[in-house]
């Protein structure tokens, strides 16, 4: 695979700008109406209060109506719950700041698919109608309103009420010996709060299948791909950066987990340690998420990877060889210097182009990548630790590892 000289097409540069994962869908038209969005997802801070205190602020009133807020019979009151605290006023937050980070980085991001040429003329058509599909998909109304089936036919009926509520009595839930039942606070919460915010976190998880979508067809076409190219992908290493548009996302999910574990370490009695598999099972899952989408190139990668290898090798072989016959077989122009002379300089940029191909990578993936999105998902799990040892103790150890 090689690259192919051919004019920009005006069309395809269109709608690769007019590409968005997150500008669209009835609850985004919804909000526009509402004056809490413009085309360009501008207007964030107004979207953050409406939605963050239309979940947390009825939760706050309610719960002072019950007398839940500082109750000490209750294992957890309302002002002490730190997991619906961090959900409602961190998550949600980061959720939709997240929505116009996507937006801004992604639509930059697929336009280089024309800009570098990377879409041969013949196959334009095929990259237009996967946009297309795309953009069709994260409009659907019919998706949305799926999500808010599975929202209350599982989210809150099954996963809440089974596997995330806490066995205990709290400011949503007082429990005996019948069972539980949900207090004032708790029937908003259970119906109103906690629905809105499983309808944006799996809102969220629907366009990371749509991008992994519109990735997997992209990469059913025979790119123009380079093997020198100096990234060692090929031209595909600017899909790195799709990585870094969903770090506010991954932030999202430490948090949630950080404010769900801090409740049963602190009211339960559990400790950090014993949650090791959750921490380490969101970590994986997180990253597989986000990276695993970028691995559709592989197959593509390796392939121009090998023929690289053959037709670059086979070149420096013939200029080895004339190279060889010019200057050490006697075949040496006269008059003409080995010093400064062209045919060392061509020699030598051949080698670092075949040291380019041998260098080549088989996925936009790299160690520095795995790191920062590790830290995005593990930095709000990070206070925790200091239920394990006060802060003074830990301050001092790590001055005596560092010092």
């Amino acid at each position: 695979m090689s690259i192919s000289a051919h004019a920009p097409n005006p069309r395809l540069l269109r709608n690769v700008t007019d590409f968005s994962l997150v500008l669209g869908g009835p609850l985004f038209q919804m909000l526009r109406r509402a004056h809490l969005s413009d085309n360009q997802l501008h207007l964030v801070g107004q979207r953050i209060a409406v939605i963050a205190l239309f979940c947390w602020l009825p939760l706050l009133i309610l719960a002072g109506i019950d007398g839940n807020l500082l109750h000490g019979k209750l294992a957890v009151p309302f002002l002490y719950d730190f997991e619906a605290h961090g959900r409602f006023l961190v998550v949600v937050p980061l959720l939709i700041i997240a929505e116009l980070v996507v937006h801004l980085r992604m639509r930059e991001l697929v336009a280089q698919f024309q800009e570098r040429q990377l879409i041969p003329p013949g196959a334009i058509a095929r990259f237009e109608a996967a946009l297309a599909s795309a953009m069709r998909l994260r409009n659907s109304t019919v998706a949305e309103l799926a999500l808010i089936g599975v929202v209350y036919s599982l989210g809150v009926q099954l996963i809440w009420r089974q596997y995330t509520a806490l066995d205990a009595s709290t400011w949503y839930s007082i429990a005996s010996g019948e069972g539980t039942s949900l207090t004032l606070a708790g029937y908003w919460f259970g119906y109103i709060s906690l629905p809105v915010f499983q309808f944006l976190l799996l809102r969220w998880y629907f366009r990371l299948f749509i991008w992994m979508r519109f990735l997997w067809q992209v990469s059913r076409i025979e790119l123009a791909l380079s093997p020198i190219h100096p990234d060692r992908l090929g031209g595909l290493g600017f899909l790195s950066g799709t990585a870094y548009a969903f770090m506010p996302l991954l932030l999202a999910h430490g948090a949630l987990l950080a404010g769900n574990l801090a409740n049963r370490i602190l009211y339960l009695g559990a400790t950090l340690p014993s949650f090791k598999f959750e921490i380490i099972t969101l970590l994986v899952v997180m990253l597989a998420m986000v990276l695993g989408p970028l691995l559709v190139f592989a197959p593509q990668l390796a392939q121009a990877k090998r023929n690289g290898l053959l037709e670059y090798g086979a070149l420096a072989q013939r200029y080895v060889r004339e190279f060889d016959t010019k200057w050490m077989r006697g075949a040496t122009p006269q008059g003409e210097s080995l010093l400064g002379s062209t045919d060392i300089q061509s020699l030598s940029d051949l080698n670092n182009s075949l040291r380019i191909v041998a260098e080549m990578r088989f996925a936009p993936i790299t160690r520095d990548t795995l790191m920062r999105l590790t830290v995005a998902v593990l930095a709000p799990l990070a206070p925790l630790v200091l239920t394990m040892m006060p802060l003074e103790e830990l301050v001092k150890r790590l001055i005596t590892v560092i010092f």
